[in-house]
């Protein structure tokens, strides 16, 4: 990044977490085109609730994809959710356990509890109590 890009992606950062969203998406939004991936993220979720521009579920599930194929462990997780709730795709359990797997892979406890659950409920997968004890215990229970 360039200085400029730089300055715009720390104000658009700073935005953001003061609530400040049409004007975080106006600095965060040219940099995620150019391919930060943090910037995605941001940009997916202010789509995905309707913060500072309209709710958009495409335009959220873009994003967040985008985002996580290039390895943003939170988007990651957060495009599993987007699965895993039917939201802005369709219900699919087998795709949010990917998107989680890849997150609890790069260390991410959010993902890690979530798997335990999901395998301990056996929900849209088999029961497994042995693997929901293995990403469990990786998330620190």
């Amino acid at each position: 990044m360039s200085d400029n890009e730089d300055l715009d992606f720390a104000s658009g950062m700073s935005a953001f977490e003061s609530k400040h969203f049409a004007t975080a998406m106006r600095f965060l939004s040219p940099i995620a085109e150019s391919g930060n991936t943090e910037a995605m993220h941001r940009v997916a979720i202010m789509y995905q609730n309707g913060l500072g521009v309209g709710h958009d579920p495409d335009a959220a599930v873009k994003w967040m994809r985008k985002a996580a194929e290039q390895g943003h462990a939170v988007a990651q997780h957060g495009f599993g959710f987007m699965f895993m709730e039917g939201d802005g795709v369709d219900k699919d359990m087998k795709e949010a356990i990917k998107w989680f797997t890849l997150a609890a892979e790069q260390g991410l406890a959010g993902s890690q509890t979530t798997l335990a659950m999901i395998y301990e409920e056996g929900n849209g997968v088999e029961k497994d109590p042995e693997l929901a004890k293995e990403w469990y215990a990786k998330a620190g229970f």
